[in-house]
């Protein structure tokens, strides 16, 4: 084990001590983060509201306070961003974590506490980092640099520049401890510059001849990092450029699709993958052992979870009905809804996420899904009300109507970049279809920012491609399954091809 192995794992030991007590026992950790939650919370605005101070315990909790996504819980995070503190948390607010989902706003914000910030975010990377040197007390990856493709920040015009909005990337590059600046890579003013194009540039120009052992991310942002620097440095595998990588920490979408291309890509048997779920909302999970794909739940970060069981969405828990279950109470394969109350001030916060767990001591859990129709192939995290609302943006400008559709993702090849594929059956047809699919492309970057990113100059993602199909398609397509009738639908949005594929192989074969 090298010196600076042994100075970190020393510096973490404490985190990892509590890792394996709270594998142990996880109920005695949740508690106790209620009790510390509900003590910070009971002065706030939103505490003293719904009464923190008379609940002796979970149970009052679940029954006082209702389940909200976003768009419920918006009012009080519009409060912060207005200038009034203590709304939901204890603390000051000047940072909120930028991102698309909700089905009404084109982007929400997330309150970052400096308790959620260090305790969660950043104590969740310490958390993974000591648990991957544990594992791999030979690794050299803090020997030499850490590469992090990172967002951006800009001032928020609700609170007169007094407060900050970006990327959760972002946020974390701008807080990172100093010590991290030794050894990450590219400088901050680099990491953080807006221009996707412009960032990648200079991250070839001065990150090529360093010797990176690690980088971390999204996986299609960080391909076309990888592209882009093999064509710079006119190489074949990233091993030519940067021949002691060893480590890709990822997340925020299914890494999947993506697996074999990095393999081409990044050949050896010593270069690692760890993912990690660190969304907006917290730091949730790791992966503790790259032979298991699924990720061992942090249960001592600030953050109480809830788990309601899929399909049983009650936005109260009213006398005589089923609350959510704790950590106490779950079990493994049944899906749930993830609810969360954190340090951040997220109070029985529906996260839009469905996990399963893989294990119990240690409880494991996997995402299997969201809880409302979305795709997130690249990050663009589209939801079913964006594609509805731009597809009738397209349809009006384009004089056309859609009597079905569906959409699924064209994922990253190593010569061409990701794009949605739309597979529709029109009433009436578009005129000129490639029109419709500019229309269509701006409509979306219109109402959901994260597609926007991804799009702009076409950095992950390239314009949709629309494919007119035949009519009758789909209902040929529901009829081969029996699922025609009562409440059956065409799904509208999938994160893998399998619908796509069955319906194109349904088409008449070119001759």
């Amino acid at each position: 084990m090298t010196l600076i192995n042994k100075i970190c794992l020393a510096r973490l030991s404490p985190l990892l001590k509590r890792i394996e007590q709270s594998r142990r026992d996880p109920a005695r950790f949740q508690r106790a983060c209620f009790d510390s939650l509900i003590k910070n919370g009971r002065d706030t605005a939103f505490g003293r509201e719904h009464r923190f101070r008379a609940m002796r315990g979970i149970a009052d909790f679940q029954q006082g306070v209702p389940v909200r996504d976003y768009d419920a819980l918006q009012p009080y995070i519009d409060r912060l961003r207005g200038g009034e503190d203590h709304v939901l948390w204890n603390q000051r607010v000047r940072w909120f974590a930028k991102s698309s989902g909700t089905s009404s706003d084109k982007s929400k914000f997330i309150p970052i506490t400096p308790d959620n910030l260090h305790a969660c975010h950043l104590g969740g990377f310490k958390r993974m980092l000591g648990s991957f040197l544990q594992r791999h007390p030979d690794s050299r990856i803090l020997s030499g640099k850490a590469l992090t493709l990172g967002g951006s920040v800009q001032f928020d015009a609700m609170n007169n520049g007094k407060a900050f909005h970006g990327d959760l990337s972002a946020i974390l590059l701008a807080h990172s401890p100093r010590v991290a600046e030794w050894v990450r890579t590219p400088p901050r003013e680099v990491a953080l510059t807006a221009d996707f194009h412009e960032k990648i540039e200079q991250i070839c120009r001065i990150c090529s001849r360093l010797d990176v052992t690690n980088f971390s991310g999204v996986p299609s942002w960080n391909l076309v990092l990888i592209r882009r620097l093999l064509e710079y440095n006119n190489a074949r595998y990233l091993t030519d450029v940067w021949p002691n990588i060893e480590l890709f920490m990822h997340g925020g979408i299914h890494f999947d699709p993506y697996r074999e291309q990095y393999r081409a890509l990044i050949p050896g048997e010593r270069m690692r993958y760890v993912e990690n779920y660190n969304a907006s909302e917290g730091y949730f999970a790791f992966q503790d052992d790259e032979g298991d794909p699924s990720m061992l739940l942090t249960l001592d970060n600030g953050v109480f979870y809830e788990f309601l069981p899929a399909g049983d969405r009650e936005e109260t828990t009213p006398a005589g009905a089923r609350a959510p279950e704790t950590i106490e109470s779950v079990t493994t394969g049944q899906p749930y809804a993830l609810v969360i109350s954190t340090n951040g001030g997220l109070w029985r916060y529906l996260v839009g996420d469905c996990v399963e767990f893989t294990s119990l001591y240690p409880h494991k859990i996997r995402i299997v899904g969201r809880t409302r129709l979305y795709i997130n192939a690249f990050g663009e995290e589209l939801m079913i009300g964006n594609a509805e609302s731009a597809l009738s943006v397209a349809c009006k400008e384009c004089r056309a109507s859609a009597r079905e559709y569906t959409v699924a993702p064209l994922y990253m090849t190593l010569d061409s970049k990701g794009s949605h594929e739309w597979l529709i059956e029109f009433n009436e047809p578009p005129a000129d279809l490639e029109r419709f699919a500019d229309r269509l492309d701006e409509a979306l970057c219109a109402v959901n920012s994260d597609y926007e990113a991804k799009r702009a100059n076409n950095s992950t993602m390239s314009r949709p491609v629309i494919r007119a199909l035949p009519e009758g398609t789909f209902l040929r397509w529901m009829e081969e399954r029996k699922k025609v009738g009562g409440q059956h639908k065409v799904p509208r949005l999938s994160n893998d091809r399998r619908l796509a594929e069955e319906i194109l192989a349904l088409l008449p074969r070119p001759r």
